[in-house]
């Protein structure tokens, strides 16, 4: 049913895609990748003459990739310890660069797919508690976690409670047992709930800014079991070898967005209730790459 759910979107992208002066963009359906979306979007659009048709907010890693493997979508934004683990379903690597030049050639040698240089943040898997709780408990990494993981709840969103590279292959890494069975939470929802208490620990991404504004903290992973997720621009090879103008602008993203700089515009979203394209029309224009 899943698959047959994932070539319905599929297909439906399909539609409207005869303009040959337009590429389709696409984007998983979280707050960080709304933004890279539009920055993506509006970077081509201020410096070439192609029209860019906004595909955001799609079900998640499969139907993105799928997408773009088949031609529905152009470009996309994607993490390389996702490729690693969900696409590739190779084993958990933690070298950054081993692990971006590893996916860059399996996708080119697989799928005639691109990667280009990563936006310069790594919006890594966390597990993330309350600052206060985790002070009371002495618990600053996951090591420390496993030993009060019995008197605590937790609440994760979906995709990492069936990843390799989340809850299960975490669990069997860390020997980590919760009170109870982990609670399915959407992504949106997790940060709120954590901070009032309403769950103990949450799979935080390293680049959300209500991890701060909210007093969490992100537990260090002292055994180095999560991948790099460094996030970079992969492109169909229809707009690789036929639109150099879009790869050379593209380019100019490469090492700009850090860490702090990433948690800064998605907490301008999430947290001060701006709209994705604002924050990433105010970003560009800081960095003089539009007019």
């Amino acid at each position: 049913m899943k698959n047959i759910v994932i070539g319905i979107i599929a297909l439906f992208l399909l539609i409207g895609c005869d303009d040959p002066n337009t590429i389709r963009i696409g984007s998983k359906n979280f707050t960080e990748q709304v933004i890279i979306g539009e920055i993506m979007a509006i970077i081509i659009e201020e410096n070439t003459d192609i029209r860019v048709d906004r595909r955001f907010n799609l079900a998640g890693t499969m139907v993105c990739f799928n997408s773009l493997r088949t031609g529905s979508l152009d470009i996309y934004a994607e993490y390389t310890g996702t490729a690693l683990s969900v696409i590739l379903e190779e084993e958990l690597r933690t070298d950054p660069e081993e692990v971006f030049d590893f996916v860059s050639a399996e996708y080119r040698n697989r799928w005639n797919l691109h990667w280009l240089e990563p936006f310069g943040f790594n919006n890594a898997y966390t597990l993330t508690m309350r600052r206060r709780q985790a002070d009371e408990l002495g618990i600053k990494t996951v090591s420390d976690l496993v030993e009060k993981a019995s008197e605590l709840t937790a609440g994760f969103d979906a995709e990492f409670l069936n990843r390799s590279d989340g809850y299960p292959g975490l669990r069997e890494y860390y020997g980590l047992e919760f009170k109870g069975r982990p609670r399915q939470m959407d992504p949106g929802l997790m940060y709120r709930a954590a901070a009032e208490g309403r769950v103990d620990v949450i799979c935080g991404f390293a680049t959300d800014g209500r991890i701060p504004a909210l007093d969490l903290i992100i537990l260090e992973d002292d055994r180095e079991f999560f991948p790099p997720y460094h996030a970079a621009p992969v492109v169909h090879n229809d707009v690789f070898q036929n639109r150099p103008e879009v790869i050379e602008v593209l380019k100019k993203l490469g090492g700009l967005i850090d860490d702090e700089t990433m948690q800064y515009l998605n907490y301008e979203v999430d947290g001060n209730g701006r709209r994705p394209s604002a924050v990433a029309r105010e970003f560009l224009d800081q960095h003089a790459l539009i007019e």
